[in-house]
């Protein structure tokens, strides 16, 4: 919907102070003015529909600083009957669909906003920092209307149909007393333009509050929900309200940029990190008023832009790109620091998914902007500046703070490596590109170095170009990249989907196995059987696959048969029992009897699960979280959140710690509770497994120890376990470890074979089993020393063949022509030989045969080969396929092979062929 009928903007304060609506000519938007000769809509916009009339001229009563504008908005509501609540964290770990907080409406759907569960406090007042990261391309050139991390200022009442709090005519008094009375701004000053909020799943109708050009505030009045693009209204009528705090400090300062009024003091300080001195403020105030014009959207180039900033200046362009480039570069810099310092305090590991590659994201384009200043090394300044200017506002900061400056050293390490290695990658697929007749570099690909590979698109772009490729970089290139990760797919879905019209109708299927997880027989009626093998009891113990833990299976007895359980799925509320044999009639009362011992190896697996994550978090850090879990009879896994691979040590500690809680035998106490009870006393820890659905959650904690959200069947107490052995730590994926860890007999078998291995290493090195180490590292070092002497002997073969293959080197189009079949000899051989011939020979061109059950060859050329047009790569593709297989490679050097040894020969001899054939 592009616009609501007029009566959903319209509020008693406009008829009272007299205020008219208008339509902007330029941007066809709806405002509310004061002002009957405003003839925009008043918004600096990329249009240029006005541009800032408030820098050097605040229209507030006073200077507020950051911390200031927070408090008086916090306390102005406070003082009307708005109860205070503390923020959430900025990853939205009680969501399915998001990964990060960007408004402060986020924190209270769709449970609160869909009358799911009630309100922390009906009205509210928050100050909930938020991640934006679509606009990425816009921090720095805005001068600070645009930011990636950023606190939003919201007054929130939700209206039931029992209880009414506030909506339009009060939400918008409220706003205008607080910019008027609270601020100081003119009633004449402060615009509302209509607008269409939709976001989170909801909608409504908003008014954006705009003061000297800048948006300050949007009021939206959301009652619909968004199902398939329709609306459909709510029963719960939400007023969701949006300040910009660094906006309004801004405006009340009335600075050159966002960012003066945010650091203050500071900003000079942090500038000479870097060393960079800052033009003097009376040197930006122009650029600044017309900065919103910088906004990128789709049709405008930043060149353009700049352009139209210098002429609205009378300015010469260069001249404004040299003065605004470091400027603009800094600003991001600060912004992109103090988004990511948040972002690692709430727990949050850089890797290539998830919130993880949003995080290396930040960090990457931070270090590209500092290399653009030359000043890279100063990353690591900057990140302790940052932490401790904000420790204060953010407590998680404090204590983080080791861990923060440890992860960006460890990621900028990492960025050099990739940075090294992209050349080559580039490189490669630039003559690719430019073979298969492409005369640029598509921007597809350039999204895909960058995604897939980590290449900055800025070097791809540069090696692309000396490789003879137009390339270019989009100038909304971060905006795109972002845009692909920062939402997340819904919960998977449930299994057996295609029953779920079959099964209206029938009850909830009661659930013994959370009344009493120990219940092994169990007696229940048939109330369905569907195509003969799914079953619906009305009362289970068979635990339905879910939380990583493995559905139970057993047997289902009946007058006259038995029928197998293999699965069970829950649909719904419904439990559907897998059979195999002939099922019992509908109607039928049964006795379901569980394969006890082993639900209650995976009832003590995940109990063991918990522990172990508990462990981890003790001893590797608060940012380790739950990436994944599966409970296993044997062998169970717990992939974790950590940024570099768990040594031996390590792993022993968190298997010290596990067990001692085991020894312990802590009780494991289960309970249902309502969403805001458990997040009230447990805080979003619970959320380790992800978000969980409904009102009601389940909720299991080791006293002291861990507390989760999860749907699991547990142990009672700890002791049940016996033993936790881990077994092994994978480095799965970038940022996450993998836990394989086994319990009870399981982890006193893996034990026993781990013992019955070094036995036979011991008989082997035939040393007693206390000596095995010491034997194994003689016997290593022996083997060293035999390599070592091989390879002297190697190499002194080699040479000798080198010189008998030079002796007999084929004259060809000015270039030498080796080519041989040296028998069973090792490819590290061919590789030796082919490479000293090279280094002897500037024209050779080598191909060297070995042949066992197959043929394998190196091809090899020289540089004046090389400078003749030959490619060692496409060479071997058509070597290859002689002897039934291929090659490939680079220009200089290609391996291959086939399974027709018979050929050898004729490969050889089509050398000097192919040869021609490319030269000619």
């Amino acid at each position: 919907m592009a616009q609501f009928p007029v009566e959903e903007y319209k509020v008693e304060l406009f008829d009272e102070l007299g205020y008219i609506r208008k339509r902007c000519p330029l941007c066809g938007e709806y405002f509310w003015t004061l002002n009957p000769d405003q003839e925009t809509c008043g918004e600096a916009t990329a249009e240029g529909c006005a541009y800032y009339t408030f820098i050097g001229s605040p229209p507030t009563k006073k200077a507020f600083s950051y911390r200031e504008m927070r408090e008086a908005f916090l306390s102005f509501f406070e003082e009307r009957g708005h109860k205070r609540v503390k923020p959430y964290p900025v990853v939205a770990r009680w969501r399915d669909d998001l990964l990060f907080v960007h408004a402060s409406i986020i924190d209270f759907q769709p449970y609160v906003t869909e009358g799911i569960m009630p309100p922390p406090a009906n009205p509210l007042v928050i100050v909930q920092p938020c991640m934006r990261f679509v606009d990425v391309d816009n921090v720095g050139p805005t001068f600070g209307r645009h930011l990636t991390a950023f606190e939003m200022g919201g007054h929130h009442a939700f209206n039931t149909p029992e209880q009414e709090v506030y909506w339009r005519d009060e939400t918008v008094r409220f706003h205008h007393e607080f910019v008027t009375k609270a601020l100081g701004v003119r009633d004449e000053d402060v615009i509302y333009k209509e607008g269409v909020w939709v976001g989170g799943g909801n909608a409504g109708p908003d008014l954006e509050t705009i003061i000297g050009g800048l948006e300050v505030a949007t009021l939206v009045f959301m009652k619909f929900k968004v199902v398939n693009g329709s609306f459909q209204e709510l029963p719960i009528r939400t007023v969701d309200t949006g300040y910009g705090i660094e906006r309004f400090t801004w405006l009340s300062q009335g600075a050159v940029s966002a960012f003066h009024a945010i650091y203050g003091r500071e900003l000079d300080r942090l500038a000479s990190l870097i060393g960079l001195e800052l033009p003097d403020p009376s040197l930006l105030a122009g650029p600044a008023r017309y900065s919103s014009l910088m906004t990128l959207k789709k049709g405008i180039r930043k060149s353009e832009a700049r352009a139209r900033v210098a002429k609205a200046l009378g300015m010469d362009v260069e001249e404004l790109e040299e003065l605004l480039r470091p400027v603009e570069a800094f600003f991001a810099i600060l912004d992109h620091t103090k988004c990511l310092i948040l972002m690692l305090a709430d727990g949050v590991v850089p890797s290539n998914v998830r919130e993880g590659y949003l995080a290396r994201l930040m960090l990457r384009r931070t270090y590209r902007l500092l290399r653009l200043l030359g000043a890279e090394e100063a990353l690591m300044d900057l990140i302790e500046a940052q932490l401790k200017l904000w420790k204060r506002d953010y407590e998680r900061l404090a204590e983080s703070e080791d861990y923060i400056m440890e992860i960006v050293a460890l990621e900028r390490e990492r960025y050099k490596q990739t940075i090294s290695r992209g050349v080559g990658l580039v490189r490669r697929l630039a003559r690719e590109l430019r073979k298969s007749g492409l005369k640029e570099l598509p921007e597809d690909k350039l999204l895909e170095l960058y995604d897939s590979h980590g290449v900055p698109p800025e070097l791809a772009v540069e090696v692309a170009r000396q490789e003879g490729l137009v390339a270019e970089v989009p100038e909304d290139f971060y905006a795109r990249v972002a845009e692909r990760h920062v939402s997340m797919p819904l919960r998977a879905r449930e299994g057996l989907p295609e029953l779920k019209e079959e099964l209206e109708g029938l009850p909830p299927t009661k659930l013994l196995y959370y009344e009493d997880a120990y219940v092994r027989e169990f007696n229940a009626k048939v109330l369905r059987v569907l195509d003969g093998r799914y079953v619906v009891l009305d009362r289970t113990a068979f635990y339905p696959e879910g939380g990583g833990q493995p559905a139970d299976t057993g047997r289902i007895a009946y007058p006259g048969g038995e029928c197998r359980v293999v699965d069970a799925r829950k649909i719904g509320r419904i439990v559907v029992h897998v059979v195999e044999g002939a099922p019992p009639p509908e109607g039928a009362e049964v006795k379901g009897i569980l394969d006890w011992e082993r639900r209650h190896d995976l009832m003590r697996a995940h109990t063991a699960t918990h522990i172990v994550l508990g462990a981890a978090r003790r001893i590797l850090g608060k940012h380790v979280w739950q990436a994944g879990a599966q409970k296993g009879v044997e062998r169970s896994r717990l992939d974790i959140t950590h940024y570099r691979h768990l040594g031996l040590k390590e792993l022993q500690a968190i298997e010290r710690l596990a067990n001692q809680v085991v020894r312990a035998n802590l009780p494991v106490r289960t309970a249902w509770m309502p969403r805001e009870e458990a997040e009230a006393r447990y805080g979003f820890r619970l959320y380790q497994g992800g978000a969980v659905p409904g009102r009601e959650i389940r909720v299991v904690e080791i006293p002291g120890w861990d507390v989760e959200a999860c749907g699991g069947t547990h142990c009672s107490r700890t002791g049940e376990i016996g033993l936790i052995k881990l077994l092994k730590a994978e480095r799965i994926q970038d940022g996450v470890e993998r836990l394989i860890f086994a319990i009870g007999e399981h982890a006193l078998r893996a034990v026993q074979e781990q013992e019955e291995t070094l036995s036979e290493v011991a008989s082997t090195l035939n040393v007693p089993l206390e000596d095995v180490a010491r034997a194994a590292r003689r016997t290593v070092e022996e083997l060293k020393s035999a390599r070592r002497e091989l390879s002297r002997l190697i190499r002194r073969i080699a040479d000798l063949e080198v010189e008998r293959l030079l002796a007999r080197a084929e004259d060809l189009a000015g270039l030498k022509l080796i080519r041989a079949d040296l028998g069973q000899v090792s490819s590290d051989y061919l590789i030796e030989v082919a490479n000293r011939i090279c280094k002897q020979e500037e024209k050779a061109i080598v191909l060297l045969f070995a042949r066992d059950k197959t043929a394998r060859f190196v091809l090899k050329l020289g540089p004046m080969a090389l400078r003749a047009g030959l490619c060692a790569a496409e060479l071997a593709r058509e070597l290859g396929r002689v002897v039934g297989g291929g090659g490939s490679g680079t220009e200089a050097f290609a391996q291959g092979g086939g399974p027709k040894t018979g050929e050898v020969g004729r490969a050889l001899g089509l050398l000097a062929e192919l040869v021609k054939r490319k030269m000619a």
